[in-house]
Order: C-alpha cells, then structure tokens, then sequence
C-alpha cells in the first residue's frame, strides 16, 4: 500500500523523523518498504502490508496509528461528521436476500450535490497514491477509504429503480457491465447489489454503469457496508479482476469501520460544500465485532525473549497499542483487544508486540547451550553408499526405475505369483516389481542407440508373496554391463565377475566363491540366463546371488542387439556379510607364479569341489584359484564339461623356486585325478 509521507507528518504531533529515518522504523518496527519515491515536496511509501494486518492498517490513519505507537507521539485523529445528527428518512427500501454474505449497510442519501472537479488538494493526494481523479463525489469517497480503510460506493438516486436497495446472489447467466466498461456473466457464487430490475454493483468488488455518477446527477445514496470475505473472493475470481474495495473485504475489514468511513466521507462533504441535505434511509446490522481476552505471563515473555521486561513498561506498551488492561497480577496481565486487531488471541501474539515496538535489536545474540552427541550411524545408508561409490568409481552409472512391472512384462519373463497393484495408474503399473532386472534391460535397450559401451546398476526394493502368502520387501543390488561390440561372452563374463569380486573385497566379504549357476528367483525364466557363460555367487554356504551373460535369445526379444552382462545380488544379505572393520596383511614382496589347470569333468560337477581340492593339496603355497574358463561343446565327451582355473602360486617369506612350484602342481594334479570321472587336460 501506499502512503503519503506529509499525511503521515501532519497527523504525529511533535517531530517527526525524516524520510530515510522513517524507512528504517517501518522495516525494524512495522512492514518491509519496498520502494520510497519522491513526488514534488513529498515522499511516497510503498509498504508490503503483511496478510494479517490487512484488516487495521490498509489505512493512512492505521499506519499513523502505528507510528504514534513506536515513536511515543500523539496521534491527531481523523475528524467525522456525527452521524446522530442525521435524520432518517424512508427514501430508499431496503432488501437483504442473502443473508450471512452481508453483514452492515448503511445507506445516506445526499440530496443536491453537483458533479464537478475534485478540490485541488483531494486530486494531489489521489495521484500521489496512484488513483486518477474522476470527480469530486467519487474522489472523496476513494480518500475517505484511503484515510479509513472502508470502502465506499455512490449512486445516482434517480437511477435506482424502484427506489429500493436488494442485496442477493446472481441469477445463472445474469449479465452487469462495469465502470470501466466491460461485460461479466455471472452466476450464485457472485453477490450484487441490485435494485427491483436489474444489478447495480458488484458488492465489494466493482460498480455497475447503470447508476454511475454522472455531471447531471443530483442525488447520491453512499454506501458503506461490511460483506463476508469469503463471498467477495468468490465473486472477485469468478469476474478476474482484484480493486482497492475487494482486497480490503477479502482481509476482513472490522464491521465498525462502515460507520467509520461514511462519517468521515460526509465529514470531508460538509468541508468542501458538496450536497445540501444528508438523509439515513438504510441501517442495517447483521454482527458486530468481538474482542478477545489474552492472558500473558511474564516468564513467559521474558523466557521467549531471552530478556527482562518490567510489569509497568510490558503494560505501558500495551496501552499505547491500543489494548485494555483487564486485570493484573504480579507476573500475569489479563488485557482486552481493541476492535480493530483482530489478528490478536495468543499470548504469544502479545509478546510479538512488545518485542515488535520494543525492537528485536534489543535482543542480544546469545551462542546457544547444547550438548552434541555423535550421530548414530544408520548402517542401510551408510552401505548403501559405499557400495554406490564404489561402483561408480568402476564407472557405473547408476538408474532410477519405478517398482512396478506391466502384464506384458511379467509374462515375458515367466513371473508368477505377483503383487497386483489395486488402482494401477497405467498398464505399465498393474504389478510390483519381483526383481530389478526387467527394468534394467527396458533402460539398456532405449541406451543403446545412443552408447555402444555403458554400465548401470540400481540398489531397490523387490517385492514377492512368501509361502505363507505375506508380502515381503527385499533389497536387491542389479546391473547390467552392455558391450555392442560383440566381444567374447567370456570376456564380458570374467570383467564383470572381475568387478564384483572387487567390490565384495571392498566390503570385506571373505570366503568368496562362484558356483554353478542356477536361477536366484524360483519364479524366472531360466532362459533369460546363458547358463553356459554364468554363475551363482556364493559366500561359504550362502547363495548371494548370480553373474552371467543374458542369453542371445531373451535379449534378442528385448530388442537388445549386443552382449548384456548381468548380475543379480540380494543386497539385504551382502550387508549382513560386510565388515566396516577390516585387517589388512601385507603384500608379500616376493614374486607370484601362476599355472593353469584344465579339468574334463561330468558335466553335474560343482566348481566348488575342485577348488576345495585344489586348495586342500596346494596348502599355504596356492594364494589363489581363478575359474576363467567354462566350456561344454561338441567337441567333448557326452555329458562332459571343461573348466580352466588360474592357481596362484605364491611365500610369504621367500621367493619360490620352480622346483618347489612343480612338486606342489604334481601333488595337485595328482589329486585331482583320484577321482575316477576327473581328468586333468594335458
């Protein structure tokens, strides 16, 4: 809103701060200014008017108040013409049809006005403020609602037909043309002031132009009235248009302010000779406004504040905004809200005020006294996140996906059993997703036509029926390493096994071993898996989850057109598993040898039981044994299966010689060969 900086000056008796001074002692004391511009010998304020003081200080005089108040100077009072002394009069009938949505009106005839330019200084105040002057009837009436806060409208008498005032809601489709010329439809959620024919005004929003003042009108009926905020936001969103009038009645402005407003817009008629006879023809009240008691303590005060007030300067404060002082103890002050702060039921509402006129600078800064305690480590983030890292640091991109799955996808992958969705948002939404996989292959089929090369992952929830019918949620890590190139599937394989090797060390996962691969969930397609290029992985006795090559024809029918590696792991479990804490023994100095060991076994062989007896024959000197190898193919005997396996030779204290690798070897291969159905591949 804005104000006059000289309207301001004449109404605070005494001294009164200058312009830059002012600024300052409405942003620490009042409302944020969010522009001060110079006008001729004046300064106008633009205030940023807070919702809650709407009601009070949408007013020159509601600021003055204010200011009166933090500056400790007497407030010169707006001077009103004495409504008692006007006679009633039965000129104009009055109607309320709707009811509630009006709660006062008062109508004062005003008989032979004559329509003319505005007094000079009434015209300087408007355009100051940013209203353009029309004439002196309409003009007074906008700076009596500038100077109190309640909007007022004038009619020409003559045109009112019937001589009689209904306020109701709009008929369905009624139509009202408005002082600036356009046309509005309207429907009941648009309340009017109407006379027997036709609507008049727009109540609380707009004036119509059928009884617009004009220079041939004589007589005017003013009106000041107080409708409910509710229905003139209604009926200001359904026209689209917000006026000085409606922003005051949507922030609920005090029922007493009609008689306020129209006794001071007669006041400013008598001042300036405009009309010669005043008649009141309607009074009209429906409510009239409540006070609010407030208790407030004065430890309380003080302990919010940080600060120390005395009982005579927290009441004095009080006094001066206007409350009335009830009663008082020793540290409890009972007071009474005036009318026009409406805004005002908590005590914490009246220690806002002191605080507020006193002046928050007054608080001084104290560093706060808290005793800190270490957070308490949330151990499915924290694994979370360092199994993300960690495979992002192995350049792994890491993917969002919806937990749901559509029909069409949970037959393609042979899912049985599902968790149906009740009110799917789609198609694609109708299950729960039993397992990560079918959207990781959605996200590599749409990436490959732009990366011939990518890795992703996702770390999610799975959801799945139990046998004992219960649903349950299981944490499931997934990826998908994509080459389109047409690499060796073993290639692909052994730098993604490679890769989660890696990362179970990296958690400290020991005991770590692949097996032979069978599907993780009972529910999936086998086929989805190259079985001949995958394996489960496995820790001691505890299937993890699995790694492998998805099958050329599952991927094919994915529209996948390249090498899709996969791995699957139940997160949940491998979080159990991992050590925050891990020891680390010391690279050994001495050089390591390695030999490879090819084995021809029946195809229902474990990988698990070779190793067990690579390990168990080569003692402290076998490091480490690698499977890089699997093949079963036409060239070998029925039922048969090769596997290759690295051994790692290696002393802790000193460098091996040939001949001590060569014996060890022996004794393995030897071993190896005390089963009847293994033989070792020369």
């Amino acid at each position: 809103m804005k104000v006059s900086y000289n309207w301001l000056k004449k109404h605070i008796n005494g001294t009164f701060p200058s312009p830059s001074k002012l600024k300052d002692i409405f942003s620490f004391h009042l409302f944020e200014v969010e522009e001060v511009k110079k006008r001729g010998k004046d300064f106008i304020f633009d205030l940023d008017i807070l919702p809650n003081r709407a009601s009070d200080c949408l007013s020159f005089f509601g600021v003055a108040r204010e200011l009166g108040v933090i500056l400790r100077k007497k407030v010169i009072h707006l001077l009103f013409f004495d409504l008692k002394k006007i006679k009633s009069k039965k000129i104009v009938d009055f109607e309320l049809r709707s009811k509630g949505d009006c709660r006062r009106y008062i109508g004062i005839v005003v008989k032979g006005v004559k329509v003319k330019e505005s007094p000079k200084e009434i015209k300087e105040e408007l355009k100051k403020v940013g209203l353009e002057p029309i004439n002196n009837i309409v003009d007074i009436l906008n700076y009596a609602m500038l100077e109190t806060g309640q909007p007022l409208h004038a009619f020409d008498l003559d045109k009112i037909g019937g001589k009689k005032i209904v306020i109701r809601r709009a008929k369905k489709g009624e139509r009202i043309t408005t002082l600036d010329g356009r046309e509005f439809k309207l429907d009941k959620s648009v309340l009017l002031i109407a006379d027997k024919e036709s609507p008049l005004v727009i109540a609380g929003v707009k004036g119509g132009t059928k009884t617009a003042i004009t220079k041939d009108t004589e007589d005017i009926l003013i009106e000041s009235a107080n409708f409910s905020p509710i229905i003139v936001r209604k009926s200001r969103q359904k026209i689209g248009i917000q006026t000085d009038a409606s922003l005051r009645f949507e922030h609920n402005v005090p029922v007493y302010f009609a008689d306020l407003g129209i006794a001071r817009a007669l006041y400013l008629f008598r001042k300036y000779k405009i009309g010669k006879e005043f008649y009141k023809v309607i009074d009209f009240s429906l409510k009239k406004d409540k006070t609010n008691l407030v208790k407030l303590s004065l430890d309380k005060l003080e302990k919010l504040a940080g600060i120390s007030f005395s009982k005579k300067e927290v009441m004095d404060i009080l006094r001066r905004l206007g409350f009335k002082i009830i009663s008082s103890s020793e540290r409890e002050i009972k007071v009474e809200t005036p009318l026009w702060r409406k805004d005002i039921s908590l005590s914490e509402d009246l220690i806002e005020e002191i605080l507020r006129i006193e002046g928050y600078n007054r608080i001084k800064p104290i560093f706060p006294k808290a005793e800190i305690y270490p957070v308490k480590l949330n151990e499915n983030i924290y694994w979370e996140r360092r199994v993300k890292d960690f495979l992002i640091s192995l350049d792994f991109s890491e993917v969002y996906n919806y937990s749901f799955i559509s029909q069409r996808v949970a037959d393609y992958f042979g899912f049985r059993n599902l968790i149906e969705v009740k009110n799917p948002l789609s198609e694609n939404q109708k299950y729960l997703r039993p397992c990560l996989l079918p959207n990781l292959f959605k996200n590599t089929a749409i990436n490959q036509k732009y990366f011939p090369k990518f890795q992703i992952f996702e770390l999610g929830k799975i959801y799945y029926n139990t046998s004992s019918n219960r649903v349950r949620e299981e944490r499931r890590l997934a990826g998908v390493l994509f080459n389109k190139n047409k690499e060796s599937k073993k290639e692909v394989f052994f730098e993604l096994k490679g890769m989660i090797e890696s990362l179970l060390n990296s958690l400290g996962v020991t005991d770590v071993w692949f097996d032979e691969f069978k599907p993780v969930l009972k529910n999936f397609k086998r086929d989805a898996w190259d079985h001949l290029a995958s394996a489960d992985i496995r820790v001691g006795n505890k299937l993890i989850g699995s790694v492998g090559i998805s099958s050329d024809k599952f991927s094919k029918g994915l529209g996948i057109d390249g090498i899709s590696g996969i791995f699957d792991v139940n997160f949940d479990l491998l979080q159990k598993m991992a050590l925050e804490e891990q020891e680390f023994e010391p690279i050994s100095p001495y050089p390591e040898v390695i030999r490879d060991i090819s084995v021809l076994v029946p195809a229902e062989t474990k990988v698990a039981e070779i190793l067990n007896v690579i390990n168990i024959a080569g003692g402290k000197l076998v490091r480490d044994v690698d499977l890089f190898d699997m093949y079963e193919g036409e060239n070998l005997p029925g039922g048969k299966k090769s596997l290759a396996f690295h051994v790692v030779y290696q002393s802790k204290n000193r460098t091996l010689t040939s001949e001590e690798v060569d014996k060890v070897h022996k004794k393995i291969i030897q071993s190896i060969e005390n089963n009847l159905n293994w033989e070792v591949r020369k």
